[in-house]
């Protein structure tokens, strides 16, 4: 059994991703964990319930709500998806024989997650069943990583929504709109080629992507994105 302590959106995108494995929520609340095991078929267990002895743990709480974890008891593993804490610290709250940190991102419900994982075999096992899962050498580098598959949907959300709403202003309807921009993004992720060489082979001398493409160097786009990914992992420093 998977215990997750935390009923939050990637708790849910975790188990419903994992569904094919038994799964334990752990929480406060015990009408937001009815509705969860509702959704997922997960068991339930109150946290001043819940004890971890050999257990293996996903934690997947928001990282200030670490500080009120204190368990007497020792865990078989736990594999924390928070944000910028370190294993030092989930170490002062949690027993564990193993410790892993893991980031994935809400795609896990439909088993397309990227996830960074630093420490065990058995967290990048886990992490495989619910898409992709990328082994990073360290602590520092999960932290980097988080900017870009933890933060990346939403900024990839923007991308989409813009692109969309390019082809609104054009005089595409918004159904349409949408529908390719949905595809053009199914498109890109199967191609197996670097971002450049895709930039490369589709804009022509003086054509359309051409004009468009300098419309985003001139806004700055590049510089805008590569500053979002720093201070993303910057601030998963001050956690």
């Amino acid at each position: 059994m998977i215990s997750i302590i935390g009923n939050g959106k990637m708790a849910l995108a975790i188990a419903k991703g994992l569904r094919d494995e038994e799964i334990e929520v752990v929480g406060r609340n015990e009408e937001k964990l009815k509705n969860f095991s509702k959704m997922t078929s997960a068991k339930y267990t109150l946290l001043e319930e819940f004890d971890c002895q050999d257990k293996t743990i996903i934690l997947a709480i928001k990282p200030y709500a670490l500080e009120e974890l204190h368990f007497t008891s020792t865990a078989k593993e736990v594999i924390s998806i928070m944000a910028g804490k370190k294993i030092s610290q989930i170490r002062q709250h949690i027993q564990a024989h193993t410790y892993s940190r893991a980031m994935p991102n809400i795609a896990a419900e439909y088993l397309k997650s990227t996830t960074a994982v630093f420490g065990s075999e058995y967290a990048y096992e886990i992490f495989s069943k619910i898409g992709k899962a990328v082994k990073v050498n360290s602590e520092n580098e999960l932290d980097i990583a988080t900017a870009i598959a933890g933060s990346g949907p939403a900024f990839l959300a923007l991308v989409a929504e813009a692109i969309a709403d390019g082809g609104v202003l054009c005089g595409l309807s918004r159904e349409i709109s949408y529908e390719l921009t949905q595809g053009l993004f199914e498109s890109f992720s199967a191609i197996d080629k670097s971002p450049s060489v895709i930039k490369d082979s589709v804009m022509s001398p003086a054509g359309t992507t051409a004009s468009g493409y300098a419309t985003l160097e001139d806004n700055k786009v590049r510089s805008a994105f590569i500053k979002a990914i720093r201070d993303a992992y910057n601030k998963s420093q001050q956690m």
